[in-house]
């Protein structure tokens, strides 16, 4: 028998596989089309892995592996192939139900421009998502109607620019979280949509099934529903019941889609099977149960609630990364942290240089360079004037250093509240750009 030995190959693999540790040394692409400084690296966070995951699909991997030693034993090209990872887990192993791309979508106006129009679809829909509520409280029939027409509206403005009603949902009230909730999971399921090239019909489809996601919930007693506290078993017990009680609801309403039907009714199934209410396994959930079910959890991460603080984005990204194939369905965990990106519209961040500012557009092209509103200076200061800086234009601060995003905070931290900028309008309206390095000087808060 020969001894075995150590080759060092190089081996392609899908950016869903990627580890911590692993040593990235070739890209799908040139490293100058991306965001990282080094031609390169090792993964060494899970910052590093979510960056890789928004900006490839293949990556080019090092590692040693383990094979008797042949005779004559040359190099083969077929070693630069796929690993089969008969290690894996079951789970990461397990084929993707991510639909194949049949639209390519662009936004068509400024994010800007939308703005007004997103204010008021967001409105009219978070005022419909009340009166769903109170209407199913009070054994009122839905108006469909209406519904489907402000569903529509929100679907129309996602469609000419995603990152106005996208930075909407970073509008945080704890006191009404539920009907906040249903119409972000519905904007954010229309935005995935679009990301994952839906058809138009199917977004509206996926974006109504976000609304009505948990109007089971509305049958579940006050006390549990809203406890400041964590639930008791037999209360969680009770509160899994909302979604028999959603199908319950929307099974009654004549000429009302079956996917509602089944978003409501399998919206916590998880891939591994260990979801309610009936255990239900990868293959069996529906594509937008799958959809909303992730969305959900992300929505509810980053909120605030009576018993929780809302976290950052980022985290919230992290979580699903760490579940996806066992909670989430493996492609679209990482379709999905690709649409959000590391910094999503609405997010609060801190500079490099110290100055603060709130992220009000993405580039589809490079995720970590958006565009930003200052509106702090390094100090933590307020501005005289807040300006926007295009990151991906490299623009230089006032000590003549590219700006770069540290890293993300909270919202109201260093006194900025989103819903307050939100409801001045003051995101909404098309600030001066900086071009060249500026020293501001204070202003009032």
């Amino acid at each position: 028998m020969n001894p075995a030995h150590k080759d060092i190959v190089e081996t392609e693999i899908s950016v869903t596989e990627l580890k911590i540790g692993m040593h990235v040394v070739r890209l799908d692409r040139p490293w100058e089309d991306t965001d990282f400084l080094l031609q390169g690296f090792i993964l060494q966070t899970e910052e590093d892995v979510l960056a890789i995951q928004e900006q490839c699909d293949k990556v080019i991997v090092l590692g040693k592996v383990d094979r008797p030693r042949q005779p004559y034993d040359k190099p083969s090209a077929s070693r630069a192939g796929k690993s089969p990872r008969s290690d894996a887990p079951a789970t990461d192993r397990q084929a993707s139900s991510i639909p194949k791309r049949k639209v390519t979508y662009i936004n068509k106006i400024d994010a800007n421009r939308e703005m007004a129009a997103a204010r008021m679809s967001y409105s009219d829909a978070k005022a419909t998502a009340k009166n769903i509520m109170s209407s199913l409280r009070l054994g009122r029939t839905l108006e469909m109607n209406h519904i489907h027409k402000v569903v529509d509206s929100c679907v129309d403005s996602v469609l000419r620019n995603d990152n106005a009603l996208l930075l909407l949902t970073k509008i945080k009230n704890k006191d009404e979280y539920t009907a906040e909730h249903c119409i972000n999971v519905s904007i954010l399921s229309a935005a995935f949509g679009k990301h994952l090239g839906l058809l138009e019909g199917e977004i509206r489809n996926v974006a109504l099934c976000g609304l009505l996601h948990d109007v089971g919930k509305m049958r579940i007693d006050d006390q549990i529903l809203n406890k400041p506290g964590a639930l008791t078993p037999e209360e969680f017990a009770v509160m899994k019941n909302h979604t028999t009680y959603g199908r319950d609801v929307l099974a009654a309403l004549p000429r009302l889609a079956h996917s509602a039907v089944d978003v409501a009714y399998s919206h916590h199934e998880r891939m591994d099977g260990k979801g309610y209410p009936r255990g239900l396994a990868g293959h069996q959930i529906p594509l937008f149960a799958k959809i909303v079910g992730l969305v959900d959890t992300y929505d509810a991460i980053t909120s605030s609630r009576v018993y929780d603080k809302g976290r950052a984005s980022m985290e919230a990204l992290q979580i699903i990364h760490r579940n996806k194939g066992s909670q989430f369905d493996a492609g679209l965990a990482v379709e999905f942290i690709r649409m959000v990106g590391v910094y999503p519209p609405g997010s609060i961040v801190e500079m490099t240089n110290g100055e603060v500012g709130i992220v009000v557009a993405t580039h589809s092209t490079s995720k970590l360079k958006p565009r930003v509103l200052m509106v702090r200076d390094a100090n933590k200061h307020p501005l005289a004037t807040f300006r926007e800086v295009d990151l991906l234009k490299g623009i230089l601060d006032s000590a003549g250093q590219p700006y770069k995003i540290g890293r993300e905070v909270p919202d109201e931290s260093y006194g900025i509240v989103m819903k307050e900028f939100i409801e001045q309008g003051i995101l909404g309206r098309k600030a001066p750009e900086i071009s060249a390095p500026v020293d501001d000087s204070h202003g009032e808060p």
